[in-house]
């Protein structure tokens, strides 16, 4: 039911506090009430990977309440288990830094609220979170004062848990959920795109003016901070979401439902293809549920005439003249979909990844996805935009993946400074980049804690979709950001002076030089692949690597294996006909065939034991992320080199080891 705006919530006095002492974590499950000064120091970072477990993913109902926190770590304790917060009647949890960082996975905010939890407080959240909490009437807050005052029985007004929100956001909550709010205030939308605002404006603002939509509670003119909604060209989803989506929508308008221009809507199956191999499904039992997931969205996409991109095995026998038929989501989508100056929508955090093209490209949660299903709009807060200067040049042998993970490792970003910003990547070293290294910078905009990342388009990204789409396209004067617009924040990188970098198992922005590393780092996986490293650009680097390696005789160092998986067909298609893989195929390099994979425990190239120690091309590397063992993230180049010589290596210390 709706709240009425004096209303007071009530909540049960035992507070989680998600402290870095499990001790303290396991006290305030029990009976005595722990203040929050005695829980300090809090957990920063908590990502969406602990908060729900990809192993659990496969639920998209109430049974999700029983597995919230199954994954947080607190030192090396995983502290609470399976039932404990719904056991312990747990309405208000407590965290310190980027509470939700990670996933786009509305799994979490859903088991949170399904186990009885009623407000998430933190000092501050990831975006995609925070948006997915607000869909299904979750509260959040960053007033810690409320912790004492909920202790002390107080009653809560609802303003104070409304404080500091926009009025969309506000009317969401009030309401119950995106949903609701949707039966209520979108019955009337209205198409009111502006193209002709003299402001000085960045590329975003102008994508988004373009897009803008009016609705009884909206404006189509939104200043930074507002709640907006906007048409999106492209709206996709995968098989860990269509589900819960199906359900979520039959439940509120019934079977009969119809969707919103289902041709801008695309459906891929790309999490699940090695699922058999993947030893945390296996393990669990969990092969079965994961089929009967795929099946749910086969059920759904047909149900609507949704156009599906299936698991590569069965894609083979229809594949096209491009050969592109299978493969992850992002890839998939910068490969046939996105244009210049067009706005996607995906159920995803890196859905960022298709603003190397020039358009605006974000994540969105389950609820969003299934409103823009049937309403055609799409929620967003607008952000603010920090301009990236990377002045070149790059030194040699340092790739986009390097660039990325040391803006991660400034204090800047460290701090919190990127959180729900867009990502402007200019400048002498964004010039000469390609498209696809161009894409790891706005696919890691979701590390960065960004709202989006976004290149202007050039005449690169003209060459891009005419070599790989054959798609002849124009460039537009307005395909720009405009001298004297506003940026919160500027950031310059002397990409000179940027040399390989690794970042430390744990998070993505635990990076530092590779040379910096104290002493070597023993492996036993390497793995290069997923959205961000399963590129065409990115295949060109590990070959470069390998087939050095294999004209001097070397193979995969001893006890260590190298998987290498590509993006999509096309990348694969790509390989074979360059030669590529006989020299994957000499150093004994196992190919994967192109699909989400070890990145998020979903195929080969994990870990599966706690001791073992994996270096990955992958964008994170959160506790429990690619499997139970450490996980050292790096550039392509540097995941090649590194499984030739056994350890943590770049290429050129490779080289001058064997010169």
């Amino acid at each position: 039911m709706p709240l009425a705006s004096s209303a007071h919530l009530q909540f049960a006095p035992s507070i989680l506090l998600l402290s870095r002492s499990a001790d303290v974590v396991a006290q305030s499950l029990g009976s005595s009430v722990v203040r929050l000064e005695e829980a300090m120091p809090l957990r920063d970072d908590v990502s969406t990977d602990e908060i729900t477990p990809i192993t659990i993913l496969t639920h998209y109902d109430e049974k999700l309440g029983r597995f919230p926190y199954t994954g947080f770590r607190a030192g090396d304790a995983t502290p609470i288990g399976v039932d404990t917060v719904r056991a312990q009647g747990i309405e208000v949890v407590v965290a310190g830094k980027r509470y939700g960082k990670g996933s786009s996975r509305e799994h979490s905010p859903a088991a949170e609220k399904l186990a009885g939890v009623r407000l998430v407080i933190a000092e501050s959240f990831e975006r995609i979170y925070r948006q997915n909490a607000d869909n299904i009437g979750l509260f959040t807050s960053t007033d810690f004062g409320l912790v004492a005052r909920i202790q002390r029985g107080e009653a809560i007004p609802l303003a104070d848990l409304l404080a500091g929100r926009d009025a969309l956001a506000a009317a969401i909550l009030g309401s119950g959920g995106l949903l609701r709010f949707g039966r209520t205030f979108m019955r009337d939308i209205g198409v009111e795109p502006d193209t002709t605002d003299p402001r000085p404006r960045t590329l975003f603002e102008k994508i988004v003016a373009r897009h803008a939509l009016a609705t009884e509670l909206t404006t189509a003119h939104p200043a930074a901070g507002d709640g907006a909604f906007v048409r999106a060209d492209w709206r996709f989803i995968h098989e860990y979401y269509t589900g819960m989506a199906a359900h979520m929508l039959q439940a509120t308008f019934g079977r009969s439902l119809a969707l919103q221009d289902p041709d801008s809507i695309l459906v891929f199956e790309d999490h699940t293809s090695y699922v058999e191999e993947s030893p945390a499904h296996v393990r669990g039992g969990l092969v079965p549920n994961v089929h009967r997931m795929v099946e749910a969205q086969r059920a759904f996409a047909a149900a609507h005439g949704l156009r599906t991109h299936r698991t590569l095995s069965e894609a083979e026998a229809a594949v096209d003249a491009t050969g592109n038929v299978a493969g992850i989501s992002h890839a998939m989508v910068a490969e046939r979909y996105a244009l210049p100056g067009q706005l996607v929508v995906g159920t995803d955090s890196h859905t960022p990844h298709s603003g190397a093209l020039g358009c605006v490209a974000f994540g969105v949660g389950t609820t969003d996805m299934a409103n823009a299903f049937v309403t055609g709009a799409v929620r967003l807060t607008v952000p603010q935009s920090l301009r990236i200067e990377l002045a070149g040049p790059l030194r040699a042998g340092v790739t986009a993946k390097d660039i990325v993970l040391h803006l991660l490792a400034l204090p800047f970003i460290r701090e919190g400074g990127g959180v729900g910003k867009v990502f402007e990547f200019v400048g002498s070293a964004v010039e000469v980049l390609g498209t696809d290294e161009r894409a790891t910078l706005t696919n890691m905009t979701a590390e960065l804690g960004g709202f989006t990342g976004i290149v202007a388009p050039d005449a690169e990204t003209v060459r891009f979709l005419r070599e790989r789409r054959g798609v002849d396209f124009a460039l537009e004067p307005w395909m720009r950001s405009d001298e004297g617009a506003a940026y919160a924040a500027s950031l310059r990188i002397d990409c000179g002076e940027v040399p390989p970098m690794v970042a430390r198992p744990g998070d993505p922005g635990n990076g530092l030089p590779l040379a910096s590393v104290d002493e070597p780092v023993r492996i036993d996986i390497a793995y290069g692949g997923s959205c961000t490293a399963g590129k065409r650009e990115d295949f060109d680097h590990y070959h470069a690597v390998l087939r050095w390696a294999a004209d001097r005789g070397l193979k995969v160092a001893a006890n260590v294996e190298l998987f290498l998986q590509f993006g999509t067909t096309a990348v694969r298609d790509h390989c074979v006909e360059a030669g590529y893989v006989d020299a994957f195929e000499q150093v004994g390099a196992r190919i994967l065939q192109p699909s989400c994979g070890a990145c998020g425990n979903c195929g080969p190239g994990g870990s599966i034991r706690p001791d073992q120690v994996t270096v990955s091309a992958i964008n994170r590397n959160f506790p429990g992320r690619g499997g139970p063992g450490q996980v050292w993230l790096a550039s392509p180049p540097t995941v090649a080199a590194s499984a030739i010589a056994g350890e943590l290596m770049s290429f050129e210390a490779l080289q001058a080891r064997f010169a």
